[in-house]
């Protein structure tokens, strides 16, 4: 993902540049809107900013290419840059900081999370205008500030960092141990959103299921009432809060520990979409011991079970790693068998990566780069052929769909998503010319849909 922000009339200006994940993008809403709350403009083109500041990644190789090369091209076409984020994070063999090594020119590297010492560097080579807490921030969402996704859905990050120790990561080097947000805190920017006109939040951290085991389920308090900082309570708290707004709560990162069993209950409700990303990342014990997984892949299938027993219309989607140091055709074979078993909605594999500092590297058995892209692609042959049917059966069904785009009011159809549709990651509903004329499609509105076809990752369906 890479987005170059626009806003107007205020100065001075700066560029800016958002790469990775979504909680990277949380990261780079956080720094914007506290740009825009000190009167600072972001502008599209590099080449007539002040500065730039970058947001790298830097959790597999090709994104610290693309993170290295988009710093190359700011410093090219602005020569004033900030670099943030992963990579920034990350050191190189020699002991310093591989952005610095590689872009000496900087004018200041920093580590993901780090809002402040963004803005310690931009005021240190762009003095800031005016006070923040004489101005207003235009086109934010009132105290959750300004966002970089289309204003219908929206991110929030409800904790940082991560306690595991996956040897295939290095995500805790760079972001950390587990730090829960406040509860309190977390809902006033879930119901600020909603009343901006969001229709669907989307909850993210690096692992989800573990909110508040850091403060010990703490008690907070929220609308006069306490509320523990815990994954239930939580969740149960954003389905309250989007109820009035017909709004959708989204769930990402998590892990399958057993309190997640407590949630079915919530999905089969209506209260939050019936969906979760969990990241198994690969099903056979053996290997998911030398991931250092907290779970077995039998007791994931089992708990699959489960799951789809309290809420049949759970929509799963998961990532797993292809071609892991030491894994032999039989533990993969597992992985295929498990994808059939377990039926994944929506699943992507990665051949494994050697990243630079991941304790994997050091694991007997490193696969050849040709062996491991060749069982990602049998992975996903499997995967697909999965999803695919899954989409079939939905055929003369009736959706609710979000809708993401309408051009000239849908009078020609459009593109929308269903609840078992992420943004971005997943497939999308496409939408036909609406059957009454006097039907129209507006983004961030529902309507209401008959699937009569698929496409590919996607379905087709009439909009009624």
């Amino acid at each position: 993902m890479s987005e170059v922000i626009t806003r107007s009339n205020a100065a001075p200006k700066i560029g800016f540049v958002s790469l990775g994940c979504a909680k990277a993008l949380t990261d780079s809403e956080l720094i914007l809107t506290q740009l825009s709350a000190e009167g600072y403009q972001t502008v599209k083109t590099l080449q007539g900013a002040d500065l730039v500041i970058v947001n790298t990644c830097g959790f597999i190789d090709d994104a610290v290419k693309e993170s290295l090369d988009a710093i190359g091209e700011a410093l090219a076409e602005n020569g004033k840059v900030i670099v943030t984020g992963c990579l920034g994070a990350q050191t190189a063999e020699s002991g310093g900081l591989l952005v610095q090594q590689m872009h000496p020119s900087v004018l200041a590297v920093t580590g993901p999370h780090a809002t402040q010492a963004v803005m310690d560097a931009v005021h240190t080579h762009l003095p800031k205008p005016h006070d923040p807490l004489t101005d207003l921030v235009p086109n934010a969402f009132g105290v959750a500030g300004i966002k970089l996704t289309p204003r219908h859905y929206a991110y929030i990050k409800i904790s940082e960092g991560c306690n595991h120790r996956c040897t295939f990561c290095i995500i805790p080097s760079l972001r950390g141990d587990l730090v829960s947000r406040p509860i309190d805190a977390v809902l006033t920017e879930a119901r600020a959103l909603f009343e901006g006109g969001v229709k669907e939040l989307l909850v993210i951290s690096q692992d989800t299921s573990a909110y508040g085991v850091d403060l010990k389920y703490r008690t907070g308090f929220w609308a006069g009432r306490p509320i523990k900082t815990r994954l239930f309570e939580l969740v149960s708290a954003l389905g309250e809060i989007a109820a009035p707004y017909g709004g959708w709560v989204r769930l990402h990162y998590v892990y399958p520990y057993p309190s997640v069993d407590e949630l079915l209950p919530l999905m089969a409700a209506g209260q939050v979409l019936p969906y979760l990303d969990v990241p198994f990342q690969h099903s056979h014990p053996d290997v998911l011991k030398r991931m250092k997984r907290p779970a077995s892949g039998e007791k994931n299938l089992e708990r699959i079970e489960r799951w789809r027993a309290a809420c049949p219309e759970l929509v799963l989607r998961s990532t797993f790693i292809a071609g892991f140091p030491g894994e032999t055709e039989a533990e993969f074979s597992h992985l295929l068998d498990f994808m059939q078993a377990a039926q994944i909605d929506h699943a992507g594999c990665f051949a494994y990566s050697a990243v630079a500092g991941a304790g994997a590297n050091q694991h007997p058995g490193m696969l050849p780069i040709e062996l491991r892209e060749e069982r990602r692609s049998r992975f996903m042959a499997v995967a697909e052929a999965v999803s695919a049917a899954k989409l079939q059966r939905r055929i003369g069904s009736t959706l609710q769909v979000l809708v993401d785009a309408a051009p000239g009011l849908g009078k020609k159809g459009g593109i929308g998503r269903s609840y078992a549709d992420a943004p971005e990651i997943d497939g999308v509903v496409k939408l036909l010319a609406p059957e009454k004329i006097s039907k129209t499609l507006r983004v961030g509105e529902f309507t209401k849909a008959r699937i009569v076809g698929t496409q590919g990752h996607d379905l087709v369906a009439q909009p009624f």
